[in-house]
């Protein structure tokens, strides 16, 4: 027997698996089921673990695998019982739709808010803000942007206030800027270097130093595509 917290998130992994290929992420499930914190994510996740229904896939950011539903439920015909979880389904729809819509030769991506560009902070999302954005500078996927916070970038051009644009990702090659979370609750703006087993996340300022971290406490969410600075 699950939980109805349970059922609710196995019930969201399993629609946006369906709908996108790829799972929500925790601030995304947080909301969804209308928690505080993300740690209660963190014990409804190990929850389902534990019973057999889920299965997180390793050295892969958000990687989740629904491994069963409930008994008498049907894929194809599952029911939302949790209206916030609906909710949320139609905003992200309607925000896919909106990068279709445009002045022009631009579209509009949503802002999910402010990244450090110095030391870790949490990435907060504002699903109301939308930034217009040339079409040149995207490429086929899917994009998102941050406003940088910070100056530990600067030498590479990346300056405190700028717009960047990521183009969603979860594999990064040497010197890509990425957008990297570690240990699971922090994004930071930085270059990735993979060396001897480890990853490096390197600054691009004298004034700071890289940060190393095993495989297991990186996981790259994005890859910098292009920048917006207004003057």
């Amino acid at each position: 027997m699950l939980t109805r917290k349970q059922y609710d998130l196995l019930l969201f992994i399993h629609e946006r698996l369906q709908d996108s290929g790829v799972s929500p992420s925790f601030d995304e499930m947080k909301d969804a089921l209308e928690l505080k914190s993300k740690s209660g994510i963190h014990r409804l996740i190990t929850g389902l673990e534990e019973r057999g229904f889920l299965r997180r896939l390793p050295h892969r950011a958000r990687a989740l695998e629904v491994i069963k539903l409930p008994e008498n439920t049907s894929p194809e015909e599952l029911p939302v019982r949790n209206r916030r979880v609906e909710s949320i389904r139609r905003q992200e729809l309607g925000t896919r739709k909106s990068m279709l819509r445009g002045s022009g030769n631009s579209v509009q991506l949503q802002l999910y808010g402010r990244i450090a560009a110095g030391t870790p902070i949490e990435a907060l999302r504002d699903q109301s803000m939308l930034v217009e954005v040339p079409v040149t500078l995207l490429g086929k996927g899917d994009h998102y942007a941050l406003e940088v916070d910070g100056d530990s970038m600067i030498e590479a051009g990346i300056l405190d206030g700028d717009t960047v644009i990521i183009e969603r990702t979860e594999t990064a090659v040497n010197g890509d800027i990425v957008v990297a979370l570690v240990e699971h609750e922090e994004v930071t703006l930085k270059r990735f270097i993979k060396n001897a087993g480890q990853i490096e996340l390197e600054p691009a300022n004298a004034k700071y130093r890289t940060q190393i971290y095993g495989p297991d406490q990186v996981d790259v969410q994005g890859r910098l595509v292009g920048l917006l600075r207004k003057y």
